[in-house]
């Protein structure tokens, strides 16, 4: 099918500043492309809409009255309907913009984007790619960085060295040989590490240190 014959990217605009949303509406019904379908005021509204009318696209800024556009995207996924969301936000914090992401934003752009920028992310994510702006790429980078490490948790120097002792399948008493520790000194750093990495046993020490990437 040819682009000229391909049908239109069904659209909805959800913004509680009609002035914002009027001006994002007027681009997207400039691009023949586009249809837009709805516009509502606020997420309560934006969900109804959605629900009713399946829209490819819902555009729907962060903060709005009623639900918020993450409540909007959180339940669009949760019943498994088809619509992609993009996201506007005049606050582009990378704790909220990780979790739009996660909760399977299809784009994430600040509110002072240029139109034309807005709708070729509707554009993009109507063919199922994902759209970060510039603004929050890096506030993302570094959330999944911070989120890397929380889930790390913080061995001391020794509870390591007995960490790649154990995996290298060593006992207690021959870490405590190596090490020049008691055998009784080698098992309260071993209690220690069960229950930092909420385990039991050493076997499960070894798999859940290597999923969490402590043995690299």
């Amino acid at each position: 099918m040819s682009e000229a014959n391909a049908p239109r990217v069904r659209v909805l605009v959800a913004d509680d500043h009609p002035v914002y949303r009027e001006g994002v509406s007027r681009a997207i019904k400039a691009r023949p492309e586009f249809e837009l379908i709805a516009e509502a005021e606020d997420g309560r509204r934006a969900l109804e809409l959605v629900q009713e009318l399946n829209p490819d696209v819902a555009v729907l800024d962060v903060q709005m009255p009623g639900l918020q556009g993450n409540d909007v995207l959180h339940a669009i996924k949760r019943d498994g309907l088809p619509t992609r969301v993009v996201l506007l936000s005049a606050h582009l914090d990378s704790e909220t913009v990780y979790r739009a992401v996660a909760s399977g934003a299809g784009a994430y752009l600040s509110k002072e984007s240029s139109r034309e920028r807005i709708c070729d992310a509707i554009a993009a994510v109507a063919r199922g790619e994902v759209v970060l702006s510039a603004e929050v790429q890096a506030g993302l980078a570094s959330e999944i960085q911070i989120r890397e490490r929380d889930q790390r948790p913080a061995l001391t120097p020794r509870e390591h060295e007995i960490l790649v002792l154990t995996a290298n399948g060593h006992s207690a008493p021959d870490i405590g040989k190596q090490l020049h520790l008691s055998q009784s000194t080698v098992k309260t750093h071993l209690k220690s590490l069960y229950e930092k990495l909420a385990v039991n046993d050493r076997a499960a020490a070894v798999a859940e240190a290597m999923r969490r990437g402590l043995l690299e």
